[in-house]
Order: C-alpha cells, then structure tokens, then sequence
C-alpha cells in the first residue's frame, strides 16, 4: 500500500469501528437544517476522482462541471496550522513529497517492519505547495497544487455544495490543534453556517470519530453532520433502532459504507424513522490496476474483497446507483464518477 494513511482509510471503510467517548449533552436543540426536500443528491467523492487526481482543483471543477450537488473535501493540518484538502494523513500516495523533502519522513514501526512516512503535519503550507499532486495520477496533470480549504470553498462556493470530512481528528488534537475549531471559523468566515445553494444546506460534514462528530454538534450545530460508518461489525453499536436513535443526538445523518446498506436494507428506513439522512460511500468503477500494491500481507485479503465488490462497466455503476437511489431510497451518495450518476 502506499501509505500507511491508505491503510487507515481501509479500516475505516471494513471495519475499524469510530470512537466512542462518554456522551456529551444533548444537541439537538438548534436542528440543522434538512438534507432530504429536493430529491437524492451527489457528492463527487474527492472531487470527479475518476477522471483528475484527488482534491486537485482540477477534480473539483469537472465534478462541478458534471452535475454534482456537492463536492467533498477531506481535511488535514499542516504543521503551521492551516487546513487542506488531502485524504491521507501521509502524503507520499499522491505527490512526489519523497523526492521532494527525503529527509522529513517519520519513521513508524508497524507489526514488526519499519515504515517511512511523510506527514502533512510536518510540513508548513510552504513546503506543501511545492509538491506536485498531479502526475502520481496522470503525467497530463503534472505540477497540479494540493489546495487549501479556504482555495476549495472560493473554487466550489456558489457552483456546489461543499461536503467536508475531518480526517483523524484525534491525531491532529493530540498535536496541538483544535480541527473542528479550524473548520467552524472557516465556514463562518466564508458566510456558509446556514447557507443554501439550490435549496440545500450548503455545507454538510462528516467524520468517522464520534467525538469529533460530537464537538462539531456544538460548535456548529446549524450544519448539517454526518457520522461515517464503515463496517457492519465495527459500527455495530449504531446500526439498531436504539443506536441510531443515540445518533441522533449528536448527528443529523449517517454515512455508511454502500456494502452495509446492501446487508441491510433495512437501515435506511429506520435511520429515516430516526430523523437521520442516509448517505452512502463509495461508486466508483473496479480500478484496472491495484491502487495498494504495498499493503501489509495481513491487509491484502480485506483489500481485495472490497475490490471485488466495486463493478466492473460504466453501465454497472450507473444501475447499482439507480438501484440505491430507487429501491434503498438513499437521500444521497459518494461516487467517483458524478457524470454517471442516473438523473
């Protein structure tokens, strides 16, 4: 796998279950807004990541381009404290960082084997500017920036919706910052707490960690969150009548891996008889190469299984949406490929 940030999306998407701290008081007293009065909507997962590398400006305007209601951005910290938009906490899967800065690697021992990797914690928004984020993609996008979230919200404001995920929150606390504190003054200095764009909230976020959804349900509890579940066993607490009737408490919706809706179609109604929006992750077409090549052994199984469920042709991924639009009634989904989303 290439990098040990890719293996962590792997837990999160087969089972590692999100965290669970003591319950905070109730924060349903100023609801955010409903996500569900103008039909099913899209969120270009990482931008039209299909089509243009992740979270490049690129991305984010053909997926604009392509119809989408929202774009998501996944937020990291940089060691001076600004948020960008990168999934991975490490950044060598999608720029040339090695090359770039070969002696600000960390090293971490994983099951025994010792690991090198470049954190976007340990470079200032300087250093991350000089990476190319373009041509690990395609050599056509070759000098392409990583973007700041304040460059993401002037870039997709107005054109879509923006649907932020705060990843590893936790970690970036335990270093020093306060990232739904960083995302809260974002949003309130660019005039989208209880904003709209087309009759939606213009901003909805998300978050695997349920502290963070927890701290987001208080410091903008006008914002539509949340509350990313990526397995069956591992979110297992949530995914009852009972559980989601807590998730209601901190969250206004729940973003579940599509493999669970599959398992159990069941959910969507009853999330929906919770007050919760449904929004499953990820459509996106069956890769015609590994995109984990160096994952661990112990990995390598779990990678292929949730491989194997993605399919394999463009009319594939347009009826398994159609199916999750129609039959499971989602309010909305993730996809790589907006443009093939049935309307």
């Amino acid at each position: 796998m290439a990098s040990a940030a890719s293996l962590t999306s792997f837990a999160l998407l087969l089972g590692a279950a999100a965290s669970a701290l003591a319950p905070w008081p109730d924060t349903q007293a100023r609801p955010a807004p409903s996500t569900t009065s103008v039909g099913t909507f899209v969120v270009a997962h990482r931008g039209a990541s299909a089509y243009a590398p992740e979270h490049t400006a690129e991305a984010y305007q053909l997926a604009i381009a392509q119809g989408a209601e929202y774009v998501e951005q996944d937020l990291g910290v940089t060691s001076d404290g600004v948020l960008v938009c990168t999934h991975d906490t490490m950044l060598e899967r999608t720029s040339d960082v090695r090359a770039r800065f070969p002696d600000r690697f960390t090293e971490v021992t994983r099951n025994g084997r010792v690991e090198r990797h470049w954190y976007v914690d340990s470079l200032t928004l300087a250093e991350v500017k000089q990476l190319d984020a373009g041509s690990w993609f395609d050599p056509k996008f070759a000098g392409a920036k990583m973007l700041t979230f304040q460059e993401a919200i002037d870039l997709v404001k107005g054109k879509a919706g923006l649907f932020p995920e705060l990843k590893t929150p936790a970690r970036f606390r335990a270093r020093g910052f306060d990232p739904e504190a960083l995302v809260a003054d974002a949003l309130r200095r660019n005039g989208l707490v209880g904003a709209t764009f087309k009759g939606r909230p213009a901003v909805h976020l998300q978050v695997f960690e349920e502290d963070s959804v927890r701290r987001l349900a208080r410091v903008l509890p006008e914002v539509p969150r949340s509350f990313l579940i990526g397995s069956a066993d591992g979110g297992k607490r949530w995914l009852t009548p009972a559980g989601l009737a807590e998730v209601k408490t901190f969250a206004t919706g729940i973003a579940p891996a599509y493999q669970i809706v599959d398992r159990m179609p069941e959910l969507v109604a009853q999330a929906h008889a919770a007050g919760l929006t449904v929004v499953p992750y990820t459509f996106a077409l069956r890769p015609a190469k590994d995109p984990y090549p160096d994952a661990p052994a112990e990995w390598r199984k779990a990678i292929d299984d949730s491989l194997r469920t993605l399919p394999t042709t463009r009319e594939a991924l347009t009826m398994a949406m159609r199916r999750f639009v129609e039959q499971h009634k989602v309010d909305g989904l993730f996809t790589d490929n907006p443009d093939l989303f049935p309307r």
